[in-house]
């Protein structure tokens, strides 16, 4: 498996790439290529240009939530490539609308703009998107510390707008014979609530390692036992970005010392 850093809020030293406050990677896992997420804008195509990586032909698109962070970069993949075996897959509720005071903080194509340009898969059971990778689907309720904050509003069928507890955010497991990684978005869910789901939904216990967002941003109880969580599971890769404030990563690299930093560019194989 090689994943590469192609979105995220920082860029990585002494290279040029560019970088904004959102998300994507690039995944390669055996045969298959695909991307988690596309970042708020168009310069995930030109950062995998500079990195002399092909995006026209993958295979999959992974939305972990829909808000635009992650999903702003869905129209300009649509205006640079011609890919009718593209799949997308997203829990149903990406799709939905969603504002923030006042203003829209959601995917902006239609689920009829995305079916007349891909296969769509609105799951919110676990799905296989490669080999050795799954999406989780929907992250339920498994700590008691993480429980789940509503962020604006969304528009559900038949609603005026109803508080967003963001049910739509997932991740992705990748299975090794050693144990899984976890690969997130923003986490909204609980990263530990994530981590617990993808045991289950692999069977397996043993944590390797995890990148991606843990949308954490203020020390406290949360912090706390989310670092205590990482202890008590042994979990010692750790690459917490995006969302993840400094002094939450600082806080965390007390406790698990950070091995690498992330950024746009980075590149990991497991």
């Amino acid at each position: 498996m090689k994943l590469t850093v192609l979105v995220d809020n920082h860029t990585s030293i002494d290279h040029y790439y560019l970088g904004e406050p959102g998300l994507c990677y690039y995944i390669e896992d055996e045969d298959s290529r695909f991307l988690l997420d596309t970042g708020y804008s168009d310069i995930y195509i030109e950062n995998a240009r500079r990195l002399g990586i092909d995006l026209s032909d993958i295979d999959t698109i992974v939305l972990s939530h829909g808000h635009n962070d992650h999903t702003g970069g869905l129209p300009a993949y649509f205006e640079h490539f011609d890919n009718p075996g593209l799949k997308i897959i997203a829990h149903p509720e990406a799709l939905s609308e969603k504002q923030f005071d006042g203003e829209n903080i959601g995917i902006t194509l239609s689920e009829m703009t995305l079916l007349e340009n891909s296969q769509l898969i609105l799951t919110k059971a676990p799905y296989k998107v490669s080999q050795n990778f799954t999406f989780l689907g929907e992250i339920p309720q498994l700590t008691d510390f993480e429980p789940r904050k509503a962020i604006g509003t969304t528009m559900a069928e038949n609603s005026e707008g109803e508080s967003d507890f963001l049910f739509d955010d997932s991740a992705l497991v990748y299975t090794t014979p050693e144990g899984i990684y976890i690969v997130t978005g923003c986490s909204h869910s609980g990263i530990c609530n994530i981590v617990e789901h993808a045991k289950r939904v692999t069977g397996d216990s043993r944590v390797l390692g995890i990148i991606g967002g843990f949308h954490l941003f203020k020390l406290g109880e949360q912090v706390d036992r989310t670092i205590q969580y990482f202890k008590d599971n042994h979990i010692e890769n750790l690459l917490p970005c995006h969302c993840t404030s400094f002094r939450v990563r600082a806080a965390i690299h007390q406790a698990v010392p950070l091995k690498r930093e992330v950024g746009v560019g980075l590149t990991l194989e497991w």
